[in-house]
């Protein structure tokens, strides 16, 4: 009988860890937006805000919220009846400007 010195399951953890750490980015197409703030209501992460700022139609359109990270989920984009905001994963950056981009 052999014993393995490195179960499956623990060559599985460290492969985990090596991962590159994945971050969201937001994107709002700010002319597009109508203002409904479903995007606001069901992120699950609080990643967005109604900006007070008005777009070419006269609505508040969502930006990335101070201080909270996304998470990329794209729920923002699969709630936008007008499809003017949608969320993506990707590398996270060291030298990263903010929560997310928009």
């Amino acid at each position: 009988m052999t014993t393995e010195s490195n179960p499956p399951a623990q060559e599985e953890t460290e492969r985990a860890i090596k991962r590159p750490k994945l971050r969201g980015r937001i994107t709002v197409i700010r002319d597009r937006c109508k203002g409904c703030g479903y995007c606001v209501a069901f992120c699950p992460a609080n990643s967005l805000e109604m900006s007070t700022e008005f777009n070419a139609k006269g609505y508040h359109f969502p930006l990335p919220a101070d201080g909270r990270d996304c998470t990329g989920c794209d729920l923002c984009g699969m709630f936008c009846p007008d499809f003017a905001i949608h969320g993506a994963r990707g590398p996270a950056a060291d030298d990263a400007k903010g929560p997310a981009e928009c």
